[in-house]
């Protein structure tokens, strides 16, 4: 598998085995040892710099003592058996190696370098989650066509299917493994908002520290929270029959929203905000803007309704 040149697109390597695909096949049948291998000064040399000279090299610094290390490297190695060879895996213990860990200027770890061609080309420090490595990898290297689901994206995948329970837990034990990662606090705040268990939602979005209580998915998290609260029951809303004045016509939208169902409450607020801007207020359209708030301003529904709501007003 080449390591792509994210300025230019172009290889810069060749492939070794001469086939992407074949690589890939075999990943399951290779011995990881071939690509995942503990570094110290006897095989430093060989592995990572001249290594590096025939594919490329992730040369992951790490400590016994380290806490993060102990959480980064199961995913590293993940990948790297993921990726069946397509780079190698050079994990160095700093403890054991201070002088190889003096030379390579490493001053704190998790310390995480790809090495091409005998030169540094890039690096992260600290433990990131899965996705976020995922997403550093392909800026350099092509990812697997079979690559596993990662965590997120199960948890997003088990809340479309209505399985709040499923992403609770998923995201329970990404921020177990990750503390100091506070979206995943947040995503987990949104399943247990999807599970119905508003206090400890509202525990956890208030207990972040500052400077994450007021980022976007954090307002949207709170608005979800908010419009469950707001909502008229279902009984409610059924006991409003046939009547279609303005108050009737908001319920129902804000029903809509509290339940998930975000382009009817959408196209309700839009038609009521056209209708009647008077009504409570303008609270048609501010309420549009909560929802946006809620499902993230890159939403498709979001940017198709701004524009909408834009067009109306102007």
């Amino acid at each position: 598998m080449p390591i792509i040149d994210p300025r230019t697109g172009e290889p810069l390597t060749s492939p070794q085995d001469g086939n992407t695909n074949a690589s890939q096949a075999n990943a399951g049948t290779q011995d990881a040892s071939q690509y995942i291998v503990d570094v110290d000064i006897s095989n430093f040399q060989q592995v990572v710099l001249e290594g590096s000279m025939q594919g490329p090299v992730l040369l992951d610094s790490w400590a016994s003592w380290c806490e993060p290390c102990k959480n980064l490297m199961p995913v590293l190695e993940k990948l790297a058996r993921e990726y069946g060879g397509a780079f190698t895996l050079a994990k160095l213990n700093i403890e054991d190696n201070q002088e190889i860990a003096t030379q390579l200027g490493i001053r704190s770890v998790p310390d995480v370098k790809l090495i091409v061609q005998g030169q540094l080309y890039d690096q992260f420090q600290g433990a990131l989650p899965e996705s976020q490595i995922r997403e550093w990898l392909s800026q350099y290297l092509k990812a697997p066509e079979a690559a596993e689901a990662t965590p997120e994206e199960k948890a997003q995948q088990a809340l479309e299917a209505g399985d709040a329970a499923t992403a609770r837990g998923i995201y329970e034990t990404l921020v177990k493994e990750w503390p100091e990662h506070y979206d995943y606090q947040i995503e987990l705040a949104g399943a247990l908002v999807a599970e119905g268990n508003a206090a400890d939602a509202r525990a956890l979005l208030d207990n972040l520290p500052p400077e994450h209580r007021d980022t976007p998915k954090a307002r949207g998290v709170r608005a979800r929270l908010e419009f469950g609260e707001e909502a008229p029951s279902a009984e409610e809303v059924a006991a409003l029959g046939e009547r279609d004045d303005s108050e009737a016509q908001f319920k129902r939208a804000l029903r809509q929203v509290a339940d998930g169902q975000y382009e009817a409450g959408l196209d309700g607020l839009m038609a009521l905000m056209k209708a009647d801007r008077a009504y409570g207020d303008d609270i048609a359209r501010t309420t549009l803007l909560r929802v946006f708030d809620a499902l993230g301003a890159d939403h498709p529904l979001t940017v198709a309704y701004r524009r909408k709501m834009f067009a109306l007003l102007y």
